[in-house]
């Protein structure tokens, strides 16, 4: 049972965000049942701890410096029907390749979170769906409503915010079993790449991987411990949208007193619902995990200021993180007023690329999708600017999935339009796949190691430095 303190402190930090706007949230029908599910969720044990955060935020205070790149990647929208334990393992596998290829290649530490364990509420740009006539809630989530096209279906249910967090719970233990009971191991980086069929993206970290086993063969004969690359440290995040869920997992630290939110590591609020005076920024304002929020297009150098002064007031390195999805045509032309303005701020900032939601389109048959060779330039756009600006970039924000799905257009075995309807499996926005994720990969470390002229080289596999 909490203390008198710390209920006070509880009961401040809700108030304070019901008393602001909120947008993008569900419309219950029985707000009894509201309170309801998160009285429960309120007793719940917390999913994340206050240490690993605070870990976590050190780490990203070395990505605003250089000194670390960070890569998160994962479902757009999780579902409860793949929260499965094959589907878990290839899409930390998937981002546990990129991340050596990586780190290998740029001679960078690789901070490391999963859009998992958690992201199954997406924002969406209308409240309804019509079909044939009929007219329906838009299906926003399975933490909110079902995808099927039933009034049913489609009413929102409080009660799947407790099946939201029953899902992330189990999902987290796997995701800890795979990253520290020995799958991540280093020494067993040549079986990652086992079960998918042979292409250049595939052969390429193959010859990686080589390199890596020398390294570790050299480090054994020279009595180097290798315990230390048994185990990897690997972050959950998830947008912030559902502020009943996110206000009832968040607790009173009882070593500082702080208020964490304890459904993940490290939460972002999306370009949707940014407003500097609505409910979304007012909550994270409170807590004090490592925040991040989405930029897109229209932001403007005034509103990025407001944002840093309202979330990271103290200026803490690894507090705030801002992820720009600018899309192709734009990041050229909005990104390097933004910079510059958060560089005025004095405010040590991560700047993260998300090249995935400015550049879906929808082709003749309907699909939506996103082109291969786009998602690229975007993050080469986000490259040239911050080299322009004489900034740091400091990581990549992907939607993936280590599935042999075909939602991308593109790549090195170019998946084309004719080829969506094959494995089209998403139910909100197109990802990557295992293949176009790792290529994706490799074509980054080329450009952070560009920015380290010391590590240039003909080929990834003859970077010196693990940086695991």
């Amino acid at each position: 049972m909490e203390n008198t303190s710390e209920a006070n402190i509880l009961q401040d930090f809700e108030t304070a965000w019901r008393a602001c706007p909120a947008v993008q949230q569900p419309q219950y029908p029985d707000p009894a049942e509201v309170t309801k599910a998160t009285a429960e969720l309120k007793q719940r044990p917390p999913l994340v701890f206050a240490g690993e955060v605070n870990e976590l935020r050190e780490l990203l205070g070395k990505a605003t410096r250089g000194e670390a790149f960070v890569l998160t990647g994962g479902d757009c929208a999780e579902t409860f029907a793949e929260s499965t334990a094959d589907h878990l393992k290839l899409k930390v596998q998937t981002i546990l390749q990129m991340a050596v290829v990586l780190a290998y290649g740029a001679g960078l530490p690789v901070v490391k979170m999963g859009r998992m364990a958690g992201q199954y509420a997406k924002p969406r740009s209308s409240n309804t769906e019509t079909r044939d006539g009929v007219t329906l809630e838009a299906y926003r989530g399975d933490a909110v409503n079902g995808h099927q096209f039933t009034k049913e279906s489609r009413t929102p249910d409080p009660h799947r915010l407790v099946e939201s967090y029953q899902y992330s719970a189990a999902s987290l233990n796997l995701i800890r079993a795979f990253t520290q009971g020995g799958y991540a191991d280093m020494r067993r980086v040549h079986e990652w790449n086992k079960g998918f069929m042979t292409n250049p993206a595939y052969s390429r970290f193959d010859a990686l991987a080589r390199s890596i086993d020398a390294a570790m063969q050299f480090m054994k004969a020279t009595g180097v411990p290798s315990d230390a690359l048994r185990t990897v440290d690997f972050y959950s995040s998830h947008e912030a949208l559902l502020l009943e869920y996110e206000s009832a997992l968040t607790r009173v630290d009882s070593i500082s007193g702080d208020l964490y939110d304890t459904s993940a590591h490290f939460i972002w609020i999306g370009e949707r619902t940014r407003q500097t005076d609505g409910a979304h920024v007012e909550m994270l304002s409170r807590i004090h995990n490592p925040i991040g929020v989405k930029l897109g297009p229209t932001t403007t150098p005034d509103e990025v200021k407001t944002l840093v002064e309202r979330l990271n007031p103290e200026g803490v390195a690894g507090r705030l993180t801002l992820i720009a999805r600018m899309g192709a045509d734009n990041v050229r032309e909005v990104l390097p007023s933004l910079l510059r303005a958060g560089k005025e701020t004095g405010v040590p900032l991560v700047w993260m690329c998300d090249p995935m939601h400015g550049n879906t389109v929808k082709t003749a048959s309907g699909y939506k999708t996103r082109h291969f060779g786009t998602i690229l330039d975007e993050v080469r756009g986000f490259f040239e600017v911050h080299e322009g600006e004489s900034m740091i970039p400091g990581g990549i924000h992907m939607e993936l999935t280590g599935d042999d799905v075909t939602e991308v257009v593109g790549g090195t075995e170019t998946v084309d339009e004719s080829a969506l309807a094959k494995r089209y499996e998403t139910l909100v926005d197109p990802r990557l796949n295992h293949q176009q994720s790792l290529e994706l990969a490799f074509l980054v470390a080329e450009m952070l190691a560009g920015l380290r002229p010391g590590l240039q080289t003909a080929d990834l596999a003859d970077f010196p430095a693990l940086g695991f």
